[in-house]
């Protein structure tokens, strides 16, 4: 049993996770979100994203133990209807330290966002992008002439950063990995691991000509000509995991998902 905690129940919006919520509802008397200490959501891992950015945004950060009632799952927990109480009683929880993005526009507006998984900058045009990139203030590469560019979290690094040929980052390294996305200048540089304590800035040098889109995990800045990106460490959000289906073995074993 979970004792004195009280939980709270959201589902995303699809007819399975709603069917697994009615039987839920029917089994456990969940309260509502303000006044529960631990959430427990049913989705994918979209859904997921979703109700972890909604805690960002409502500056109350709780628990969160996941079941699968979407396609992947990576972040999710098996979906069982049974001994959640036990479930959740002996589940590993896991700090994921969110990125904090500051992107600049073209027509100097100002926009700041979270990211869980990743930051990416991704071209708008047919036309490469051209972007300089700093780490900390200094200029670690003058040009780098690109599809996009992206900084991922260990908890994303397996998503996009994966696909893009990024590294693999263990859980709670206090790491980010840098990633190109289509290089096409320098040829042979395939990215960098850098410390999550580390400023990373990015400048557009065509905006006009050759313009970029920033995007936070779901959240996308169109014409950006200046993206800043940090661990936020003062924002680190807590999942909940069944110890078979721990969130860090899963991270480490996805390199040898051939």
């Amino acid at each position: 049993m979970t004792g004195s905690k009280k939980l709270a129940l959201v589902t995303s919006k699809s007819p399975v996770a709603k069917e697994a919520g009615a039987l839920l509802k029917a089994r456990h008397p969940f309260v509502p979100m303000d006044e529960a200490e631990i959430v427990v959501a049913l989705g994918g891992d979209g859904f997921m994203l979703e109700t972890l950015h909604a805690m960002l945004r409502k500056k109350k950060l709780k628990p969160v133990f996941g079941m699968n009632r979407g396609t992947y799952g990576f972040l999710m927990n098996e979906w069982r209807p049974n001994g959640l109480d036990a479930r959740i009683a002996n589940a590993k929880s896991f700090a994921v330290t969110p990125l904090s993005m500051k992107a600049v526009t073209a027509a100097g507006k100002t926009y700041r966002s979270p990211a869980i998984n990743e930051v990416s900058l991704l071209r708008e045009t047919r036309q490469t992008a051209g972007i300089e990139v700093s780490v900390n203030g200094r200029v670690v590469m003058q040009e780098l002439v690109c599809d996009g560019v992206l900084v991922a979290t260990p908890a994303g690094s397996t998503a996009y950063n994966f696909s893009a040929q990024g590294p693999i980052l263990p859980l709670g390294s206090k790491l980010v990995a840098l990633t190109p996305i289509s290089p096409f200048r320098p040829r042979r540089w395939r990215g960098a691991v850098l410390p999550d304590d580390m400023t990373i800035t990015f400048r557009v040098l065509d905006p006009e000509k050759r313009p970029v889109s920033a995007v936070a995990d779901q959240f996308e800045v169109r014409e950006v000509e200046r993206v800043e990106i940090k661990a936020d460490r003062a924002e680190a959000l807590t999942l909940l995991f069944d110890p078979e289906h721990a969130l860090d073995e899963r991270i480490a074993m996805e390199q040898f998902n051939i």
